[in-house]
């Protein structure tokens, strides 16, 4: 779709509504007199107005800027009201109301707690963004979760993550940079010892900063792809390299059953890791062969029994909403499913078509987006009823239905790296290829640092420097 500005330059803005109110446009920029389908986004005299143009018709979407007290505050007010311009003018064209609203960031949460902290309400938000009561009232419980966990924090708290980009196959709707680890053997020697390299540098600056990492993250990718060896000697590296006594969390995404025996299990507990997350994303094998996956649901049960066999390991289990070839009622019994399960966590995604993942080449297979809202919905009523917690929430772009990514949790249960993660609580510090290092700033600013994506590039820049 043309889009043309005028009193201001917020593209990024104008582009995140029309990916949320039009995701099969994308935005154009062209110049001469404005002509065919097209949004006018105006902005003048402390108001947004869009002129919505389709097919011959137009339609207005109007918003005041709220007043603000700084520059920072200005530029994120205007472009508040740009976007909810361009969202009523949408909404007047025809566009189905979204359950978010003129919501389009992926972390609502951050914007519901600033509202708490001023004294406003869920019903408030609601309002102001024409977001679902539903939405609303989840987003709070998700936001008091995160300001509690902020409430914890003491000044020099950061959290680590650790990634392995290895998997046993890469899944139809994975755009992470993970490789399969059959056709990249050679690498994770290599790997691994660049990592420990970065381990050990990382380690020092924490130490010389007088940091204190009280959550650590293995990820990837799939980090039990390793061997027991493998990750005994990771984890002895994060140990020698960081103080860990203030550690209040240790998890490891162990993820794919088909990578889960005791005898790493052990490695791990040994370590001190407390927390692992087992991923079916699904229990209905015609979904696991859809997606890629070369284990059966019966797999699940299996290394689940091998955790709990071993003890000392609260446990995740992920969900994705509307995977190819499943349905409302095949979603349903997966919740059920898991829930008999009873981990002590259970993260309810929503399948995002990435560019980088297979399913982009074909998304033909996929559930449609109101089939995708049962799925999620009836996935919230279960596990509230069954006891659990929305403790951390978020979005992301080209997710099915424009609905949200939450991770339910047994009380007390709750991740604390996934807090600090996705609400920017305090510096989250990256090691290995792909990692983002965010550093948070005294005003709530985020600094970000991101290491190569793939393993060999990584591998060539911490061969040919001192670090990264």
């Amino acid at each position: 779709m043309d889009l043309y500005l005028t009193g201001h330059n917020y593209k990024y803005a104008a582009e995140q509504m029309l990916l949320t109110l039009y995701p099969a446009q994308r935005p154009t920029y062209p110049g001469g007199p404005p002509t065919g389908d097209r949004a006018e986004l105006d902005l003048a005299n402390g108001e947004a107005v869009c002129r919505l143009t389709l097919g011959g018709s137009t339609y207005t979407g109007r918003a005041a800027v709220k007043p603000y007290t700084g520059e920072r505050e200005r530029v994120r007010l205007e472009q508040q009201a740009v976007k909810l311009s361009f969202y009523r003018a949408a909404l007047a064209a025809g566009v189905p109301r979204p359950v978010w609203g003129a919501l389009t960031g992926v972390k609502p949460g951050k914007l519901m707690a600033r509202y708490l902290r001023e004294g406003k309400s869920a019903a408030d938000f609601a309002r102001d963004f024409d977001v679902s009561p539903a939405r609303a009232a989840l987003c709070e419980r998700t936001a008091r979760a995160a300001m509690a966990a902020q409430a914890s924090l003491a000044p020099g708290d950061v959290g680590l993550y650790v990634g392995i980009p290895f998997c046993p196959t890469r899944c139809a709707y994975c755009s992470f940079i993970s490789s399969a680890v059959g056709a990249n053997e050679k690498l994770v020697e290599p790997y691994l010892a660049a990592l420990h390299k970065e381990i050990r540098r990382v380690g020092s600056a924490v130490h010389a900063a007088g940091q204190r990492p009280v959550a650590l993250y293995l990820g990837g990718g799939t980090p039990t792809t390793l061997s027991p060896a493998q990750l005994d000697a990771l984890c002895t590296a994060l140990a020698e390299s960081f103080d860990l006594t203030s550690l209040r969390e240790y998890t490891v995404e162990a993820g794919r059953p088909d990578t889960i025996t005791a005898e790493k299990l052990r490695v791990l507990r040994a370590h001190g890791v407390g927390r692992v997350s087992v991923n079916p994303q699904t229990m209905s094998d015609a979904v696991l062969a859809a997606i890629g996956r070369a284990h059966t649901a019966r797999d699940i049960l299996d290394a689940l029994d091998t955790v709990r066999a071993v003890g000392g390991f609260e446990v995740n289990m992920d969900l994705i909403a509307g995977l190819p070839k499943d349905t409302p009622a095949g979603f349903e019994a997966t919740v059920d499913a898991v829930l008999a399960l009873s981990p002590e966590n259970v993260t309810v995604h929503t399948l995002a078509i990435k560019n980088g993942s297979y399913l982009a080449q074909d998304p033909s297979a996929l559930p449609d987006a109101a089939a995708v809202g049962r799925m999620v919905d009836a996935a919230a009523e279960k596990l509230t009823a069954a006891g659990y917690e929305p403790y951390y929430l978020y979005r992301q772009k080209y997710m099915s239905g424009g609905f949200e990514n939450v991770g339910w949790a047994k009380p007390g249960t709750g991740s604390l790296y996934n807090i600090l993660m996705m609400e920017e609580l305090a510096p989250v510090l990256a090691m290995g290829a792909g990692g983002s290092t965010k550093l948070t700033g005294p005003d709530g600013s985020v600094t970000r640092h991101v290491n190569p994506k793939y393993p060999k590039e990584y591998i060539e820049r911490m061969e040919n420097t001192d670090g990264i």
